[in-house]
């Protein structure tokens, strides 16, 4: 098997070296990926600074046309890319074939924003000193964005960061997981098509090891990294000047109050703490329900989740398929133990594949309740009332989404007011994202905001022209 070329500068290249891609499930070879040379890499760099006026200056119907070309291949190729995605990320095909089709809509919604960026005009002479001025504010790139991205959804977050770059003018080079890369090469073939400038955009699947050079390189001065916690701040305090955009994950938690629709709850809850082998950032990890909902609840969620399918990710049915490796299924095996807590259904590993798994009375202090388990477990714990559920939420030091069961709209205000989240969905789980809103976290979250038009603010900076001597 020969191995995919990676993008240095919208050319296909080779290296002297190659990763090999293994499906997660059962181990077997999905494909090799090149790597790029350290002066490989150096060249991207070197095209990506060298391109960024002449991308700064491109116009609008020329970056709209080719965001709206990718999207279109994207759709054309559905079928055969999400099967690339459960090949390489064990994610199951149901959520594969999902995961395309979001990205698909994220290079659309980049495509009409690009059509929309365009500057605001302002009448200074709301004050006399202002008389015959007047202030057109723009929006210019940074430069170069470096774009990180991780396993968990190779396709979609690659997207997020590589549609807005193109929309705003800046070139971007991306380092794709080394668990993954072959998702955000096929990115890079449909990009190559578009025409657009060399040193646009480069893909470079080098290993982790070298990113840190990437990340200090002045000629990149934007940083957009999705991953870990430890990972993310380090790369903010290894590039102290650069505007660096952190998404580090969480573990979200849902409040499930008395009035709630409580099977609806239970089923909402129970699929999307599995989702992805609960490989996502914001994934249900923590259930919080009020008063004598627990004990109404406490079944039906555990019912729920053990009528999951789990099994071959290449099944149709299968709803839940292996974490990325038997290493990430051992930790969650070994979280579990460590827990003190009560398995009401779950609790054993095949492989890399971890059952779904429902917890009740684990300590406040284990890891399964503070840190990000990144796998298929959920616990659920009574609230003695509403806010002492949202005091719960609260007590994490993460903050990107919570969910909030309720059907009263003084509930759904005192969550938005009070839970310390970056985003609070009302009536669902603190899973649903739409690509096209704003969605990042605060405390160890991270920083900045993706979605298309957030994050296209996110890689540029406001630039004020004043006119003066006009007869207004």
């Amino acid at each position: 098997m020969s191995a995919t070329p990676f993008w240095l500068a919208g050319r296909p290249a080779t290296g002297d070296d190659e990763i090999t891609v293994t499906h997660p499930y059962d181990g077997r070879l999905v494909g090799t990926a090149a790597v790029p040379t350290e002066a490989q890499a150096e060249e991207a760099v070197a095209k990506a600074h060298a391109v960024r006026k002449e991308a700064a200056a491109l116009p609008l119907h020329v970056r709209a046309e080719a965001l709206a070309h990718v999207s279109r291949r994207l759709a054309e190729r559905q079928e055969e890319i999400a099967r690339l995605i459960t090949g390489e990320n064990g994610k199951p095909l149901f959520w594969a074939r999902g995961e395309v089709g979001r990205a698909i809509s994220v290079f659309r919604f980049a495509a009409e924003e690009a059509r929309r960026w365009s500057g605001a005009a302002q009448r200074l002479d709301t004050d006399p000193g202002g008389v015959g001025r007047l202030a057109y504010t723009a929006r210019v790139p940074h430069g170069p964005v470096l774009a990180i991205t991780p396993f968990n959804f190779p396709l979609n977050l690659t997207a997020h960061k590589v549609a807005p770059a193109i929309a705003v003018g800046a070139p971007v080079v991306v380092k794709p997981a080394p668990a993954t890369p072959l998702s955000a090469l096929v990115l890079g073939e449909l990009l190559a098509e578009t025409g657009l400038p060399e040193g646009m955009f480069s893909v470079l699947p080098v290993p982790n090891e070298r990113a840190a050079a990437l990340v200090q390189d002045e000629r990149l001065p934007i940083v957009s990294f999705t991953g870990s916690g430890p990972v993310g701040w380090s790369i903010q305090q290894a590039a102290p000047r650069k505007h660096v955009v952190l998404e580090l994950g969480g573990n979200a938690a849902a409040v499930v109050c008395e009035d709630a629709d409580l099977d609806w709850a239970a089923r909402r809850t129970a699929l999307f703490s599995n989702y992805q082998a609960g490989q996502s950032c914001i994934a249900v990890q923590r259930v919080y329900a009020v008063g004598d909902a627990y004990d109404r609840l406490l079944p039906k969620i555990v019912d729920a989740v053990g009528n999951l399918v789990v099994g071959d990710p290449w099944d149709d049915k299968t709803q839940v398929g292996p974490l990325i490796s038997e290493d990430a299924a051992k930790r969650v095996e070994a979280w579990v133990e460590s827990s003190g807590g009560t398995v009401e259904t779950g609790g054993a590993r095949d492989g890399a594949t971890y059952a779904p798994t429902v917890l009740t009375g684990v300590r406040a202090d284990a890891e399964v309740s503070c840190e990000e388990v990144f796998g298929p477990v959920m616990i659920v714990e009574r609230a003695a009332s509403v806010d002492d559920a949202f005091a719960k939420v609260n007590s994490s030091r993460y903050g990107l989404q919570a969910g909030v069961f309720t059907r009263s709209l003084d509930i759904a205000f005192k969550a938005q007011r009070e839970l310390e989240v970056g985003g609070v969905i009302i009536g669902d789980v603190p899973s649903y994202r739409a690509d096209q809103m704003p969605y990042g976290g605060v405390k160890d979250s991270g920083v900045g905001r993706e979605g298309v038009a957030s994050t296209m603010a996110d890689y540029t900076y406001e630039k004020v022209m004043v006119l003066t001597g006009l007869d207004l």
